[in-house]
């Protein structure tokens, strides 16, 4: 799982069909919302505030 910014959206992509072999379910965290989870502050790749989840 990660959380990024649209910059490193392509990355984390990359990566995690490296790691599982298929392809991610991708989410704006602005359209969705968990009860026992918190965004994180920022992007899994740099500083930037994330606007994704690739699962």
């Amino acid at each position: 799982m990660y959380v990024v910014c649209e910059k490193h959206l392509e990355d984390a992509i990359e990566e995690f069909v490296e790691v599982y072999e298929q392809p991610p379910d991708i989410y704006r965290l602005d359209e969705v919302s968990f009860t026992d989870w918190l965004v994180p502050h920022k992007c899994d790749f740099c500083d930037e505030p994330p606007k994704y989840l690739v699962v």
